[in-house]
């Protein structure tokens, strides 16, 4: 099921960001993350408009949308390869349309995930606060 986010939900979204984070961005300095940590609890959370993938009445990942961009995709590490990314991606490409989203060069799990989903690489540049090089991608129109 996927539905709304609430602000009682927060503690176990940061928790599935925290660990799916740690696999998929092992390259991240220490101090980006920690920041990162504290921002998606105060800022990112509470103001994209996000939703929750639950299984068996618990959050086990959730995709955070920025008008329709992908801000944050991340699934419960235990749960990834069972679909729940994408069907994240589904709902939200089923309010939003045709999705962009910004994803690490070295995230061996989200870069041949958007891949397979049907995003095409349009850019790569380096994102300055992490120190790491970022690829733009995007569905096509159509």
């Amino acid at each position: 099921m996927i539905r709304e986010f609430k602000d009682s939900d927060t503690d176990q979204l940061v928790d599935v960001w925290a660990r799916a984070g740690a696999v998929a961005h092992p390259f991240l300095p220490d101090a980006y993350v920690a920041q990162v940590a504290k921002d998606m609890r105060n800022i990112y959370l509470p103001n994209a408009e996000t939703w929750v993938s639950v299984v068996d009445g618990q959050p086990n990942g959730f995709i955070a949308l920025l008008g329709a961009e992908i801000g944050w995709l991340f699934v419960d590490p235990d749960a990834i390869g069972q679909g729940y990314g994408g069907a994240l991606v589904d709902h939200a490409v089923g309010l939003k349309g045709p999705l962009r989203v910004e994803v690490f060069k070295d995230n061996k799990i989200g870069l041949p995930s958007y891949t397979r989903y049907g995003f095409i690489y349009e850019s790569e540049a380096l994102h300055e606060p992490s120190g790491a090089v970022a690829v733009q991608m995007a569905m096509a129109d159509g």
